[in-house]
């Protein structure tokens, strides 16, 4: 069988395009602590993937090393075949906690409307394109009654939609999101969800979120990992007793009840 050069090329182009994010051997160590070791980790254009694991296990620190934020001490970091602060452009970030100072005078509005800063350009103000993808990120959100408010006024819950929100302005390629449903209700919580399954189905977003939500979180997410210090993980969206007890150092039952996975 005889292959065209051309046709070579061709594949090699559209491979580098897929890959969304490549993570090779990032090991981290803080003070004596080995906070991450050896992590490796593929994503394809598309991919949606949930981290958990115990508190003080790394996943916000992945996050922060994914960003550019933080250097590893070993391993390197692709976002579409790029380093992680060329690649920030293509990449959007919903934190765990944000605190706003009270006396600063800024509302949902602007917050949200922010997020188009980094599309500008040239141009000294907002256009109406970017006001219109502000509003319909509100909308997706549930916070477009909000909009006149102060966000240092609002709920931890209210601010994260927010800043999901602002997030969504950017139209990344790739969303990387640290708890974003810790201080919301059920059902917030859940239409959270089902907003970032859309997103990653319709506008194939990729999507890294790390979350404490084991049960739910399994329901929406097609792969997930389990991560403390080092990363366990299959490519695939089932999470075994196996993953959960490497993880958590503790043996645990999984239980399926609706068709949702709980811990």
């Amino acid at each position: 069988m005889r292959i065209d050069k051309d046709d070579i090329s061709v594949y090699i182009r559209v491979d580098k395009v897929n890959k969304a994010l490549e993570i090779d051997g990032i090991s981290l160590i803080l003070g004596e602590t080995e906070v991450l070791k050896d992590v490796d980790l593929r994503l394809s254009k598309g991919d949606f993937l949930g981290i958990v694991g115990p508190n003080g296990g790394g996943k916000t620190t992945l996050l922060k090393i994914i960003l550019g934020l933080e250097e590893p001490d070993s391993g390197k970091v692709k976002i579409f075949g790029k380093e992680p602060r060329r690649a920030r452009d293509r990449v959007s970030y919903v934190p765990q906690h944000t605190d706003f100072d009270s006396q600063f005078p800024i509302n949902v509005w602007n917050v949200v409307l922010m997020g188009r800063v980094g599309k500008l350009g040239w141009r000294p103000f907002f256009s109406s394109k970017d006001k219109e993808i502000a509003q319909k990120a509100l909308e997706k959100v549930e916070m477009e009654d909000y909009k006149e408010r102060q966000i240092s006024d609002l709920s931890g819950g209210e601010q994260q939609r927010v800043l999901l929100a602002r997030a969504l302005t950017t139209e990344p390629d790739i969303l990387l999101l640290d708890e974003p449903t810790a201080s919301v209700d059920e059902r917030i919580k859940k239409s959270i969800y089902e907003l970032l399954r859309d997103l990653n189905k319709n506008n194939d977003t990729t999507i890294v979120l790390v979350s404490h939500d084991i049960g739910i979180l399994s329901s929406y997410v097609k792969k997930i990992g389990c991560l403390n210090g080092e990363l366990i993980y299959h490519g695939h969206s089932e999470l075994t007793h196996q993953m959960i007890e490497e993880s958590y150092g503790c043996e645990m039952d999984i239980i399926s009840h609706h068709h949702e996975k709980e811990v």
